[in-house]
């Protein structure tokens, strides 16, 4: 009878320890809940040459409703401009001809826009030829998620210069753009790319050869 009470004992003491461990595990796992995130460049780029950016805007493609119709586009602004400002770049306007043109994309879909959608401008949305990769595979998921991304487009070639991609689950459309947008400057902490993480990209690209635009 004892030994059937101390069983029993135990069992409760182990279900107990089970339970608290859990819940341990989740409040601390709960701050890394944070946007999933990438970063591409070209690595035959010489980044120091890029001495001023000028901000274009972006195109959201979104099925829940923003904050207000500014909020992204003008947190995007703000972080990025801060950021480079940081790193010795000045920002101009548009009719200046900067060296670097920024413009962001915010999707609330199961993957990123096609091509096909969205007023893309003077620029393309460059998802062929070498940037592919990345894309494809930050695009691969199937559930529900809050993607931003922003592009540093070098003018005078008119070709992409640096990607970040930002991924966040959705829960709330009331507070999940600012968890995404918070996560902007930890997409250019490696702006401009040392010489270690060139050589990685080229590395990278050697093994993943350009995929052709589709037609």
């Amino acid at each position: 009878m004892r030994q059937t009470h101390k069983a029993c004992k135990n069992m409760l003491l182990n279900k107990a320890g089970a339970t608290v461990s859990l819940i341990l595990l989740t409040l601390i796992l709960a701050p890394l809940a944070k946007a999933k995130m990438a970063v591409d460049f070209d690595p035959n780029l010489d980044f120091s040459k890029f001495k001023t950016f000028a901000y274009s805007g972006g195109v959201n493609m979104l099925e829940f409703r923003q904050l207000n119709p500014n909020f992204i586009s003008d947190r995007v602004h703000a972080g990025v401009s801060q950021v480079l400002n940081e790193r010795g770049l000045k920002e101009v306007k548009m009719d200046e001809q900067p060296d670097l043109v920024i413009r962001y994309w915010a999707n609330s879909q199961s993957s990123i826009v096609s091509a096909g959608v969205g007023d893309w401008g003077q620029f393309g949305q460059y998802v062929s030829d070498y940037w592919a990769y990345t894309f494809d595979m930050m695009t691969a998921e199937s559930s529900l998620d809050a993607s931003l991304v922003i592009d540093l487009i070098d003018l005078k070639r008119k070709d992409l210069a640096w990607r970040v991609y930002l991924e966040q689950k959705i829960v709330d459309d009331d507070s999940i753009w600012p968890k995404v947008l918070k996560e902007i400057s930890k997409g250019f902490e490696s702006y401009p790319p040392s010489k270690k993480e060139i050589d990685e990209k080229r590395k990278e690209r050697a093994e993943h050869p350009p995929k052709p635009a589709a037609r």
